[in-house]
């Protein structure tokens, strides 16, 4: 499980976030929540779900959707599918 958590780099995710939420990398701290802090919306929700499936050739299910909403979650859902 160590190497899939390694496998899943905290900072390229955050910039990688970042990036398709059009954010300062600044702003998308571990536990900033995306619809709150960042405000991100379904639609910004699904979008990121889509690139970050491509990036880390993992299949998300829609029910989890609800469950990324800050990098921290991101970051361990990764993991655990990347494990699996």
């Amino acid at each position: 499980m160590a190497d899939a958590t390694a496998a899943v780099d905290m900072d390229e995710l955050r910039t990688f976030v970042a990036d398709v939420l059009d954010v300062d990398e600044e702003d998308v701290t571990d536990d900033a929540d995306f619809v709150k802090t960042l405000g991100v919306d379904s639609l910004m929700a699904l979008e990121v779900m889509v690139v970050l499936e491509k990036k880390y050739s993992v299949k998300l299910e829609e029910r989890e959707m609800k469950d990324i909403t800050t990098l921290r979650k991101v970051h361990d859902l990764l993991a655990s599918k990347m494990g699996e």
